[in-house]
């Protein structure tokens, strides 16, 4: 099935709203007209009857209708006459019928009574043309009987007059709707002409040149709110691929190197024969990169699954102190590796998901235990703050700069000029907190200064 355009739809509908008002209107007039040639014919025939009413009083009048009954025969005016005079209960004296219409049973207005126009009888004939008749009583001269008068007529000339009009105001109807049709359809197409502009414009943006915008300078106030959204959408657009292409970059970055470093290991071990030995530290060399490689990609997966789906997390209240504590245990051990200690301060309750709070608190705790300063303490705080609960995570050792502190929570971003073991890290672990706090409506800070390091994450209260 071919769709109309918009234009066609909206001159169409110019069509038929034209049609029906100017039809309306039309009708309007149609039965005004009806009414004053109804009201005017009537008025016609009630004069008549009165005239001939005072006729009859003229003993003159009853000579000449004795003598000469042919001289009322064109009484009435036309053809469609019908006259009639006659005493009561006799045969007509006189009867102008040339339309041999049926002469009505009328009662007459009694002699003596006002003649008005609720005397008039309307009728429809066996031809479907209107007929209207009036009777009226008259004492004739030179008699003590009355005379009935019963005068009709047919209404030929005004029911093709109506129609006629009719006929023309139909016509016109027609005419002024295929117009209005054919006038609203060009002013369409000249006032649609911005669609089509931001429609040529649309068709030019591509994967080359998302930074392009629609340019809503010539476009009416109308499309601006369009042209807005849709410049906002190209924009979001333009980021989102930005991000991938540069995350696509990172991975394969990151994922080159433990490649590499099995492909070289494995070549080297295989280009000669080697020892039992060996082969054992080559493998173990090698588990490792496949274990950093199995993080990373159990890291991507995770942060797929939270930032491209209606990902459900089961929100409850948590004591903050034991949350911190079960992740402070986790690191005892390598903090003693690290010759580093954990404090845990603070109590409370925090409204989130406990894995995904555990998860988040380990990612940061990881970062503090590998670039903590020998000796110190490593402090879990909780307090809590306006409308929420924040969760900090702190240590004491090398600062990082202003620049990369705004770029530390971005995918596979590592500040590699102020962080030492680097190549031990994936650069998702931020990511991934950042991702759990999106989650959780929160918020995540990152301030370092003098030689302290202070990772905060709020926690919003649960609603109500």
């Amino acid at each position: 099935m071919m769709r109309r355009s918009l234009t066609m739809r909206l001159a169409l509908l110019f069509a038929l709203l034209s049609f029906l008002t100017l039809g309306a209107v039309g009708v309007m007039l149609y039965h005004g007209l009806r009414m004053q040639l109804v009201l005017r014919d009537d008025a016609a025939l009630v004069g008549r009857v009165d005239q001939v009413r005072t006729l009859l009083k003229d003993s003159n009048t009853m000579r000449l209708i004795h003598d000469k009954p042919q001289l009322f025969a064109n009484m009435l005016g036309n053809h469609e006459g019908l006259l009639v005079i006659r005493f009561a209960g006799e045969a007509p004296m006189i009867a102008v019928n040339p339309g041999h219409v049926p002469i009505p049973d009328i009662a007459p207005v009694p002699a003596g009574a006002p003649l008005t126009l609720a005397a008039v009888r309307h009728s429809i004939g066996a031809d479907g043309i209107p007929f209207i008749a009036v009777a009226a009583a008259t004492r004739a001269a030179d008699s003590a009987r009355d005379l009935e008068i019963v005068a009709g007529r047919a209404m030929v000339e005004r029911t093709r007059l109506l129609q006629g009009y009719r006929n023309r105001i139909l016509v016109l109807t027609l005419a002024a709707a295929a117009l209005f049709a054919l006038f609203g359809y060009l002013l369409l197409r000249h006032g649609l002409r911005p669609l089509r502009r931001l429609a040529a414009q649309t068709e030019t943006v591509t994967i080359a040149n998302l930074g392009a915008r629609l340019d809503d300078a010539a476009a009416p106030r109308e499309l601006s709110p369009l042209i807005a959204a849709f410049n906002a959408m190209l924009g979001r657009l333009e980021r989102g691929f930005t991000q991938l292409s540069q995350v696509s970059a990172d991975m394969a970055h990151d994922l080159r190197t433990p490649i590499n470093n099995l492909l070289g290991q494995n070549e080297v071990a295989l280009s000669q024969p080697r020892s039992a030995e060996y082969y054992e530290v080559l493998l173990a060399s090698n588990l490792e990169e496949l274990q950093r490689l199995s993080r990373m990609t159990d890291n991507m997966l995770f942060l797929a699954r939270s930032e491209h789906a209606d990902t459900a997390i089961e929100r409850r209240a948590l004591d903050a102190a034991e949350e911190m504590q079960c992740v402070a245990d986790y690191f005892e051990g390598l903090a003693e590796e690290r010759g580093v200690r954990i404090a845990v301060q603070g109590s409370g309750a925090v409204w989130a998901d406990s894995m995904l709070l555990r998860r988040a608190l380990a990612n940061l705790l990881a970062n503090a235990v590998r670039y903590a300063d020998s000796g110190t303490a490593i402090l879990l705080q909780s307090e809590r703050a306006d409308g929420g609960v924040t969760l900090a995570v702190e240590n004491r050792g090398p600062v990082i700069e202003p620049h990369h502190l705004a770029r530390l929570f971005d995918r596979f971003y590592r500040a590699d000029a102020a962080r030492r073991d680097s190549a031990d890290a994936s650069g998702l672990g931020l990511s991934i907190v950042r991702t759990i706090m999106t989650l959780h409506q929160g918020r995540w800070h990152a301030a370092s200064a003098d030689r302290v390091t202070r990772f905060s994450l709020f926690f919003p209260d649960a609603p109500g």
